[in-house]
């Protein structure tokens, strides 16, 4: 598959603290959920410490962004925007407060409500993920207002309702159509170009085969002009495609988030980052937009021994017997 590389109409974007050329960066957004029913990790960052603590050690381990959400995207009622507030805002205002690698990251608030991003721009947030594609046209104004950058998503219900049986005749045309509109819809409210991402929405109001689709047309996003975003981490489309269960669809989710950078993707939204990373960098390697780490193998006269240490957690994979390093040692 050869590597799609999208012609953008604004390949340099500022953030905050932060300025990225898409033309060679690939971005990981990490995700932190302040909701006690989270599909991913069942409420386990609900708590103020832990989602601060969890979006910290995020950007320790390489993480270019943290998306903040308070709100599943999954059918139930409506949070008082309010109430959704008081869970997203203190963490980005806490990080943005707090030094280190996360207090300069990009920061975004995944809301519909635009009273939650009016509040989150001003503690600090960078971006407004809405998944609803402005559903609340007054969020793009909020946006536009507070000089953020928005990613617009495809999804076809009001929030928080079902779509039972979702249907399209051609999946990636209609969600690439949709895109058109709602940017258009976001220009009109003030949103400029240079500040606009697009997510075509994996498994939003779409069914494994349409997810599949998207994945391996991803193409059809990435040439809209705009940055464009792959949230695939750990989705229903990975656990049905491969039979598994959620704990463990992390290489299918690599490899699903492969496809789509291979096919123009520029953000990646994951769960796992310090995997997700190391993939990005290798990759952006492989293109020529990164220089390794270190450069030693076969570039002297004499190589270095080879590194023959166990590295972490490998006598766990190894079993509690002897690795094959204190085996030889032991002959």
């Amino acid at each position: 598959m050869p590597l799609v590389e999208p012609e953008f109409k604004h390949p340099v974007q500022r953030f905050a603290h932060r300025t990225v050329d898409f033309r060679s960066r690939i971005l990981v957004m990490a995700v932190v959920n302040r909701t006690p029913d989270s599909f991913y990790d069942d409420g386990a960052t609900f708590a103020l410490h832990a989602a601060v603590g969890a979006a910290r050690q995020a950007a320790e381990d390489g993480a270019d962004w943290v998306d903040v959400g308070g709100v599943p995207f999954s059918p139930g009622p409506e949070l008082p925007a309010p109430e959704e507030a008081e869970r997203v805002v203190p963490v980005i205002a806490a990080l943005r407060a707090g030094g280190g690698p996360a207090a300069t990251a990009i920061l975004s608030a995944d809301t519909f409500q635009p009273l939650v991003a009016e509040r989150a721009i001003a503690a600090g947030a960078d971006v407004i993920n809405d998944t609803s594609g402005l559903h609340h046209p007054d969020l793009g104004r909020v946006v536009a207002a507070g000089g953020a950058h928005l990613v617009i998503t495809h999804s076809l219900a009001t929030p928080r309702t079902p779509v039972p049986s979702p249907h399209y005749a051609d999946v990636v045309t209609e969600v690439r159509e949709h895109l058109m509109r709602r940017i258009e819809l976001a220009l009109s409210l003030g949103v400029p170009e240079e500040r606009i991402i697009v997510d075509p929405g994996h498994d939003l109001n779409k069914n494994t085969l349409h997810s599949l689709e998207i994945t391996r047309r991803f193409e059809a996003f990435a040439t809209l002009g705009f940055p464009a975003l792959a949230a695939v981490s750990n989705k229903d489309f990975i656990g049905e495609t491969l039979d598994q269960h959620k704990s463990a669809r992390l290489a299918g989710s690599l490899a699903a988030a492969q496809v789509c950078v291979l096919n123009g993707a520029r953000i990646l939204r994951m769960h796992q980052v310090g995997p997700a990373v190391s993939a990005v960098r290798m990759t952006e390697a492989v293109f020529g937009w990164r220089q390794p780490a270190r450069l030693e193998h076969n570039m002297q006269a004499g190589n270095r021994p080879a590194d023959r240490t166990a590295g972490p957690g490998d006598g766990a994979r190894w079993g509690a017997g002897p690795t094959p390093t204190t085996e030889r040692a032991a002959r």
